[in-house]
């Protein structure tokens, strides 16, 4: 317990079988402060690669910000869900149900997400639906491949023989993910219910998420590190939705040495006054009149 926050376990959702930790500032937040929310990452549960939640939710509470992480259905502590929801329908309700219960004790009405990898691609996937979120914090979250990506894709590997060994013995990741990409292309698109995390850099359902999320005033913190496979040139997520005009909305970040699970702890900690820094600077009457807007659902 620390002498500025609590901590506390609990249980959330309409079944209360998500679990998750809640750190409370003594000193209620002002009601311009959004409660801040921390999915997880893949099966990793809620503390995170290296306990990098625990040490950003704690950061986060000291400077006065309520925040809850909690495990997805199936993950960590939490029960799997038994309404045969698709993976993505499963987290994305997960995540409704946790906002809802925070609505409902009366603790927040607007609310940021934060996410790496997968926990950013739910985070996307979700905003647009929800008048209540405000803001989203994206730790490389999946971008299509454009075709500048493949040009440093290849441009990186040229150097290396064992890469034009795969190469002719089509074993090469960049053949695989080329074959992957025209098929997607020239097969039926997906509805947004059949998708997958793995389907989900090529489907057209992604960037307009990516724009219904900036047309609802949304604001987008979006941290790359330069390891990950996602991105190779640092303006790669502007090429690949010209449909969403971030502007302002967006704040881009990289992380030069980074790998994509912030191992460094010099990482971890810039990556926590990054948001820190971020959150404040948050406009208070971002999206003031969500409570009259009606909820854009990016399925429709």
């Amino acid at each position: 317990m620390s002498e500025i926050f609590s901590e506390q376990a609990l249980l959330l959702g309409n079944r209360k079988t998500l679990v998750g930790i809640i750190a409370r500032p003594f000193s209620p937040p002002p009601n311009e402060k959004p409660a801040v929310v921390i999915l997880n990452t893949g099966i990793v549960h809620r503390v995170g690669h290296h306990r990098m939640y625990v040490s950003l939710s704690r950061k986060l509470a000291g400077a006065g910000y309520l925040v809850l992480r909690f495990d997805l259905s199936g993950i960590g502590d939490s029960e799997q869900r038994n309404d045969k929801l698709s993976t993505i329908d499963s987290s994305l309700a997960d995540i409704k149900e946790a906002l809802d219960f925070l609505a409902a004790s009366g603790q927040a009405s607007r609310f940021v997400l934060i996410g790496l990898c997968s926990g950013a691609d739910h985070a996307v996937l979700y905003a647009p639906t929800d008048p209540r979120v405000v803001g989203l914090v994206l730790m490389d979250p999946t971008i299509p491949p454009t075709t500048r990506y493949y040009v440093h894709y290849i441009l990186q590997r040229l150097t290396s023989l064992r890469n034009w060994v795969s190469v002719t013995a089509g074993r090469s990741g960049l053949l695989r993910m080329l074959r992957s990409q025209l098929v997607h292309r020239l097969g039926p698109h997906r509805s947004a219910s059949g998708l997958t995390l793995e389907t989900l850099k090529f489907s057209p359902h992604l960037g307009q998420c990516y724009a219904n999320t900036v047309a609802n005033g949304i604001r987008i913190l979006a941290a790359f590190t330069s390891i990950s496979p996602r991105q190779t040139y640092q303006s790669q997520i502007l090429d690949a939705f010209p449909q969403a005009a971030f502007k302002d909305s967006l704040k881009l970040e990289h992380f030069t040495r980074s790998d994509h699970l912030f191992s460094d702890p010099n990482d971890r900690a810039r990556l926590d006054q990054l948001v820190l820094d971020w959150l404040s600077a948050l406009p208070t009457d971002t999206r003031s009149a969500a409570s009259t807007r009606s909820i854009s659902s990016s399925r429709g």
